[in-house]
């Protein structure tokens, strides 16, 4: 059995924004895959006001792994304690407290102390271990800190929204085609090419080719999917963004509804800082093409049709694809 030590780190990082505002970002874990790179999914299995118990689906390195996180949160000393533990290494927990200290109405310092379980011999793979876990919290103060920096433009960035179809069919028909989209190029006219892995049960990672743009051009995507068949739900992160969005995250879940199904596809979206600013004479040419004339109002409401439309349309296909195959096994 492999040897292990403690790692202790500490890393801080000086934040142009409220001390409130950096710990509403950490607190609110559940939004992190929409605002943080790393997180694909957080899942809120307790919580009690100050406790919480969540279950967290990261990609690191092409991959997925999944975490269980304990957290104590304290709004008074801003201050988040957790205890995270990999579900692939039990019995070898990461510890560590985030603390917000104030300096001013509008500057704060930010810290990170963790302890962390490596293994291994003491050698250069621990060496790299070490290099690595160093790495990982600095980069994740960097995207905390850019983040709230731009506290003041987050509601003007985020928008969320959800469209839904009845369907009277099986609720097993309509989650059969969401989740084999290895087919949707002969099922989805917006979809032009797609390739699928799932190496482990559930989590697939999804290239696709769409054109469901609203100028019509071909796109390469590529997203994790989270698949829950007993719970009819898939959860999916996009990893590559268009403009104007900066991060996409959504789910499509099925709900019993009178004589079939309600089928929801909800999306979370935050487009890019300059996403509302007309672009200068010297923008990349894709970016100035797919940017709207008009201020936030109209990018958040082409955004919105683009991909609820595209959504929609792929809902109605589920349906028809449930419907019809049911009249055919009569």
């Amino acid at each position: 059995m492999p040897s292990q030590r403690v790692h202790t780190s500490e890393q801080t990082a000086s934040v142009a924004a409220p001390a409130d505002v950096v710990y509403g970002l950490l607190a609110d874990a559940v939004r992190w895959p929409l605002l943080l790179p790393g997180p694909v999914h957080v899942e809120r299995i307790d919580f009690d006001g100050v406790r919480e118990r969540l279950r967290l689906w990261d990609l690191q390195d092409g991959r997925v792994r999944s975490f269980h996180l304990h957290r104590t949160l304290d709004p008074h000393t801003r201050t988040v304690r957790f205890e995270q533990e990999d579900t692939a290494r039990p019995g070898a927990p990461t510890t560590g407290t985030w603390t917000v200290h104030a300096h001013g109405p509008a500057r704060c310092r930010l810290t990170l102390a963790q302890d962390r379980t490596l293994d291994g011999p003491p050698a250069a793979a621990t060496g790299h271990s070490r290099d690595h876990w160093q790495a990982e919290p600095a980069a994740l103060l960097a995207h905390v800190a850019q983040l709230a920096e731009r506290w003041e433009q987050l509601d003007e960035l985020l928008l969320s929204f959800q469209d839904t179809l009845q369907v009277t069919g099986p609720a097993e028909l309509v989650y059969d085609f969401l989740y084999h989209v290895e087919h949707w190029p002969d099922r989805v006219p917006h979809v032009d090419a797609a390739h699928v892995t799932e190496d482990t049960p559930g989590i697939q990672l999804a290239s696709l080719d769409t054109c469901a743009t609203p100028d019509g051009r071909t796109l390469a995507t590529r997203s994790v999917r989270l698949c829950f068949p007993a719970a009819a739900r898939i959860v999916y992160k996009e990893l590559a963004t268009p403009h104007p969005i900066a991060a996409h995250s959504g789910e499509w879940s099925l709900e019993p509804h009178r004589d079939g199904v309600l089928a929801v596809c909800a999306q979370q979206v935050m487009l890019r800082p300059d996403a509302t600013a007309p672009p200068a004479p010297d923008t990349d040419p894709d970016a100035a093409r797919g940017h709207p004339d008009g201020g936030a109002a109209d990018v958040r409401a082409q955004v919105r049709t683009w991909l609820g439309r595209a959504a929609t349309d792929t809902l109605r296909l589920a349906a028809w694809h449930a419907q019809n195959t049911v009249r055919r096994l009569r």
